[in-house]
């Protein structure tokens, strides 16, 4: 029996302009904690986070806010569930070479962000995944908001259920003989459709 008033958060998008402070006193913006929070856009969570906000752009579906920790990363209008995955070549820290690609495709339990409550049963709960590459590889010119420097792969869940159900980290090589759809973000709406239609 859930506790009354404990129910879920309902959350609406912010302009950055709020104030922080108390009623007598505004020591800064949200915008300006934004800032300091969220501009390395390059270390590994903000990268996820701007590659999940681009698919979703990208499929229509950023009108809302960011769920953290659903069972998916986006739920489009047309109900397709979208797992979003990122790697880069350039990290924020000192580097001796390049990193090596690797994408989590690894099925997991489930938690519900509505209801609070995880299903243990360990799967694949979406219909597509998308990879993005974050491909650019000079330190000096990387900009994770310049499109051109990424590359997107597509993939219907069921080719990863099929031909590697247990598997937990796909290598670039591997996926790539998965043969999925690579697009670059002005054709990753028709990718996602593609694949999505074909899962259903």
């Amino acid at each position: 029996m859930s506790t009354p008033g404990l129910g879920p958060l309902t959350i609406g998008r912010r302009s950055g302009s709020e104030p922080i402070g108390t009623r007598s006193e505004t020591v800064g913006r949200l915008g300006e904690f934004w800032s300091w929070a969220c501009s390395d856009l390059a270390n590994n969570t903000m990268r996820g986070v701007l590659a999940e906000y681009l698919v979703a752009t990208a499929l229509g579906a950023a009108t809302g806010t960011r769920t953290e920790w659903d069972t998916v990363d986006i739920r489009t209008p047309e109900e397709w569930r979208v797992e979003v995955k990122s790697a880069a070549y350039l990290q924020s820290w000192a580097q001796s070479q390049l990193s090596k690609i690797s994408f989590s495709v690894a099925p997991a339990s489930g938690w519900d962000a509505q209801t609070g409550k995880t299903s243990t049963d360990v799967l694949r709960r979406s219909d597509v995944y998308v990879f993005c590459l974050l491909h650019h590889q000079d330190k000096q010119t990387l900009d994770p908001l310049d499109l051109d420097q990424w590359t997107f792969y597509v993939l219907p869940t069921r080719v990863l259920d099929e031909r590697c159900p247990s598997q937990k980290t796909m290598r670039l090589s591997s996926l790539q003989r998965l043969s999925p759809l690579e697009t670059d973000f002005a054709g990753l709406q028709k990718a996602v459709a593609t694949c999505a239609e074909e899962a259903s």
